[in-house]
């Protein structure tokens, strides 16, 4: 399922990485809404202060390494 919330870590990199399926990970830029398609085995980074969430068609598993100090969260 889709993440349902967004999400900034203003401490340092999240990193984001497919281990199955695959993730459209949004980052919002002040440019506007990026989007980075992820398949197993591919990895974006989430910049600190970068606000970010995910859309998942079926099912994906990922490895999240993030700086978690401080991190908030808004509704979608």
């Amino acid at each position: 399922d889709s993440w349902r919330h967004w999400e900034m870590h203003p401490r340092g990199d999240e990193v984001v990485l497919c281990t199955e399926g695959a993730i459209t990970l949004l980052q919002e830029h002040e440019e506007g809404i990026v989007r980075t398609h992820l398949s197993a085995g591919e990895y974006a980074i989430n910049e600190p202060g970068v606000w970010h969430t995910a859309d998942i068609a079926n099912s994906a598993t990922a490895i999240f390494i993030t700086s978690g100090e401080g991190t908030e969260g808004r509704p979608r």
